[in-house]
């Protein structure tokens, strides 16, 4: 349970009921943070709207790459909700539960193409206090992204920072969507990356 208290539905808006009727409707359950939000109506109803823009069909980010990169930043931000329901949804979007699973250490695995890593490199160097995107960071993600791309990619980034920071100051918990057993975390930088994500797509647990 968060530290903070979520009213009874009676109290919302008719939009906020209406947005947490659709997560009833596509989770089987409210997402604990929409009723945290929902405390602030209109900025929730202004971040839904963001999260659609970002994550629509027509994105210059593929889906799978936006899912990864969302699981990435909330390992560093110690968000366990968003590890959760975004590692689930990567596996909805046909990445394979070993990729998954390499994600903290995606610089020595494999299964990462040079265009993921390129990205997720960056979303590190965004998410990480005291990092800065230098000259060499943005040549390297240039050679794999347009310019636009770029932007929707910083946006992404931007706006997974400001979902996972939220829930992870207010602790709220993960909600059975996909398992998180402990894994290592190789350096100081990757602290975060305690927990590494291993999921069944068929199991909710």
């Amino acid at each position: 349970m968060s530290m903070i208290p979520t009213p009874d539905d009676a109290t919302y808006p008719w939009y906020v009921r209406l947005i947490l009727w659709l997560q009833r409707r596509k989770y089987g359950a409210e997402l604990e943070p929409a009723r945290l939000w929902g405390r602030s109506p209109r900025v929730f109803l202004a971040l839904t709207g963001l999260y659609r823009a970002l994550d629509r069909v027509s994105s210059p980010i593929e889906p799978a790459l936006r899912s990864l990169i969302t699981v990435r930043v909330s390992q560093i931000n110690w968000c366990e909700f968003c590890v959760d329901l975004n590692s689930a949804t990567s596996l909805e979007r046909s990445v394979e539960a070993a990729k998954l699973s390499e994600l903290a250490d995606f610089d020595q695995s494999p299964r990462y193409s040079a265009r993921e890593k390129a990205a997720l490199r960056y979303a590190e160097t965004v998410t990480i206090t005291g990092r800065r995107v230098d000259a060499a960071r943005m040549s390297e993600l240039k050679a794999h992204f347009s310019d636009d791309a770029i932007i929707e990619l910083t946006a992404l980034i931007a706006f997974q920072n400001l979902s996972s920071k939220f829930n992870a100051a207010l602790h709220v918990p993960a909600q059975g969507f996909c398992r998180m057993p402990p894994g290592p975390a190789d350096d100081a930088a990757r602290q975060a990356s305690q927990r590494s994500p291993s999921c069944d797509p068929t199991e909710k647990c």
